[in-house]
């Protein structure tokens, strides 16, 4: 396919367009960019008002203009806005009420989406722009977004996943004058052909069977009917909830989480060896062999040492035992939530300078808006997903036939 050309703008226009201006000022506020955005916008208001004119009641025409100030990314903007006698012009590209050019709300909702606080955005405005907005003008653009976080939390989604990852990060947020550890959970899908899915997010303060019932009944009313492999985090409640819902589905621990929490027992100085002998478990071919390792671990110095360790282990055995029944390859995918890990870094990356968030929506808006631009990163499945489509082929039979339909 030939490169389409980027088209040019003729140097004759340009000389015409400079003619009696500095062009050292043509980026300064009120600049000649400035006058041909003015003069373009105008333009196209024109134009509208002459389509509307041209379309709308008989005898209406025109009442000369009104004068409008709109915050542009570049500063303040004064447009004539064409008038009618009947007042019903409603133009498109400014709205009779909208005194932000459009664009404008974008930009803030992309510097909130990376972590900047109110004030900040403020700051970073004035500084770069000389424009002076109000901290509550920033919060009532991104509260737009609670609207648009309330559709997506109730979309419709796939009928079956093959994998569905689920995790938690903690927040801090001011509630009743004290500010609390609230969790937010996030589940991740898989879809059978390897693309990735946010499926949702909760907020809440106190985990447990009930909270990951309720979970788990919103996922099967928005159209969820199987899920075929689930990945969790040690969450509590978790495996009892997923198979209250979904019986079928397989529960498997996630093997990281499980040895970080192994080393929590251990000494700094010791945490390498320990990590090391922990190895042979969770690289034995099958359950079995596993299992051995785990005793042979249990008996030996460290597992001495280090009781709490083997304790945990034999605590989450019946949902590792998933993980042995795939090939290396496979195992990759599911060693851990990785996939999910590097979404709660970006969401760390983006509420470490908040310290915490006023209310449960401030804390709701941001984590949104981070998972939404990180959604927009994925393109290609994980390399090892044809491995793990075939394996899963064989191991679900029609389960994950139905989904590939």
């Amino acid at each position: 396919m030939p490169r389409r050309k980027t088209p040019k703008i003729p140097d004759e226009l340009l000389d015409r367009l400079l003619a009696g201006a500095d062009p050292k000022t043509a980026f300064d506020a009120n600049g000649l960019l400035d006058d041909l955005k003015k003069a373009l916008a105008e333009r196209a208001l024109n134009a509208e008002m002459n389509h509307h004119l041209g379309s709308g009641e008989p005898g209406n025409s025109r009442n000369g203009y009104g004068r409008k100030t709109v915050t542009t990314d570049t500063g303040k903007l004064a447009l004539d806005i064409p008038r009618d006698r009947q007042a019903s012009f409603d133009p498109q590209l400014i709205a009779k009420y909208q005194r932000r050019f459009p664009g404008f709300d974008e930009k803030i909702i992309s510097m909130y989406a990376r972590g900047m606080s109110t004030r900040e955005i403020v700051g970073h405005l004035r500084d770069l722009y000389g424009i002076d907005v109000s901290p509550d003008l920033i919060s009532a653009v991104t509260d737009a977004v609670l609207e648009e976080i309330a559709a997506w939390q109730a979309r419709p989604l796939e009928p079956v996943y093959p994998l569905v990852f689920f995790d938690a990060l903690r927040v801090k947020i001011r509630d009743e004058g004290l500010v609390r550890n609230k969790a937010v959970h996030v589940a991740l899908g898989v879809r059978a052909d390897g693309t990735k899915e946010i499926l949702g997010l909760w907020l809440e303060q106190n985990e447990g069977a009930k909270f990951w019932l309720r979970v788990m009944n919103e996922l099967r009313n928005r159209g969820v009917e199987d899920v075929l492999l689930a990945v969790v985090d040690g969450l509590k409640g978790f495996p009892e909830a997923i198979t209250a819902v979904f019986p079928d589905a397989m529960v498997q621990t996630c093997i990281v989480h499980l040895l970080r929490h192994s080393l929590d027992f251990v000494s700094y100085k010791d945490r390498k060896a320990v990590a090391a002998e922990l190895k042979s478990i969770y690289r034995a071919v099958d359950a079995d062999a596993g299992a051995a390792a785990l005793t042979a671990f249990e008996e030996g110095a460290w597992g001495a040492k280090y009781p709490a360790i083997g304790q945990s282990w034999r605590r989450a055995w019946p949902e590792v035992i998933p993980f042995y029944g795939f090939a290396a390859d496979v195992r990759r995918i599911l060693y851990t939530t990785n996939a999910i890990e590097a979404l709660n870094s970006k969401l760390r990356r983006a509420v470490r300078a908040r310290g915490h968030f006023p209310t449960d929506e401030a804390a709701m808006k941001l984590l949104f808006l981070v998972l939404n631009r990180a959604e927009k990163e994925w393109t290609m499945p994980a390399r090892e997903w044809c491995m793990a489509k075939a394996q899963f082929a064989v191991l679900f039979g029609e389960r994950f036939t139905r989904a590939m339909a």
